[in-house]
């Protein structure tokens, strides 16, 4: 009877089932390739059977595990940036009284999260090439010799982490002064009357009544640690920084669709989907037990 009378509105989610079916659901039967010795030609149907050996030679490439430690390591010092960042200036934003600036500031750091990786990949090659601004005229301002950051493996990360961080604490500092706007004010003027200062009142009153948000955020961030970034990394990397910047998302894309190994491309791919997997189920384990955050 409930169907009946909503009818019209279960109709409006057949687009989005038939298209997350065709796009997401249908596409999975290719990671067959991860167990065969693949030839477009043949077919899923007529390309012979190898079993693991691709998942065999991907252990064992020196090039392959480099990238998953990559991607480890990449990820990882962006969730922590991308958590840590977000939750200070949404503090420093909260002490804000002037409504109007407070408004301005959180709009302008919010544009960033709009612009892709493909205008913000050039824009950041540009300024740190060997004519950009930092170069010709930061560096000599500050006594230093111009330097290519995206040609050393060490900057490149930072400059990842950091770019990165860039374009999304605006967004995600949303959530954090959402979650202050929540706070109890009486908490504060029971602070306020005991003699704390604005100081001493961040820290017995603001920091624990997000904590619970900071910790759901961060373990959920958990179930991305393989996934650093293919866009950024993309627009941004070059042979040169190749060990130290190369990830499993750019791994497959060079190997799979640039050197036609697509069953060794298709397995590395379907390990970091394996491991996401778990690392989802772990993490929302996790938010469950010390936020008791829970979906289902």
């Amino acid at each position: 009877m409930r169907i009946k009378t909503n009818l019209a509105l279960y109709g409006m989610l057949v687009p989005g089932i038939i298209l997350t079916i065709v796009f997401h659901y249908l596409p999975m039967a290719g990671l067959v390739i991860a167990f065969q010795d693949y030839k477009p030609w043949l077919g899923f149907s007529r390309s012979p059977w190898v079993g693991l050996d691709h998942f065999r030679t991907a252990f064992t490439r020196p090039d392959a595990l480099q990238v998953i430690w990559n991607t480890f390591i990449i990820a990882c010092m962006k969730i922590i940036v991308n958590l840590a960042v977000p939750v200070l200036f949404a503090l420093l934003l909260n002490e804000i009284r002037k409504v109007a600036f407070k408004r301005t500031v959180q709009t302008l750091v919010y544009l960033p999260h709009f612009l892709s990786w493909v205008i913000l990949g050039g824009i950041i090659t540009d300024m740190l090439s060997s004519q950009g601004v930092i170069n010709k005229l930061l560096m000599p301002l500050l006594g230093l010799q111009p330097y290519l950051f995206l040609a050393d493996g060490d900057w490149f990360r930072a400059i990842v982490v950091v770019t990165e961080n860039w374009k999304e604490f605006g967004f995600s500092t949303i959530i954090f002064l959402a979650a202050l706007s929540n706070v109890d004010p009486s908490l504060y003027e029971a602070a306020e009357v005991d003699g704390a200062n604005r100081w001493q009142q961040t820290l017995t009153v603001t920091l624990p009544a997000i904590v619970p948000i900071i910790v759901v955020i961060g373990t959920l961030a958990m179930g991305s640690i393989l996934n650093a970034g293919f866009d950024q990394i993309f627009n941004l990397y070059n042979p040169l920084v190749y060990e130290k910047g190369d990830i499993i998302d750019t791994f497959v894309y060079r190997v799979g669709l640039l050197s036609s190994q697509f069953g060794l491309a298709t397995a590395v791919g379907l390990f970091k989907s394996g491991v996401g997997f778990v690392m989802i189920a772990l993490a929302y384990f996790l938010a469950k037990r010390l936020a008791n955050y829970r979906i289902f």
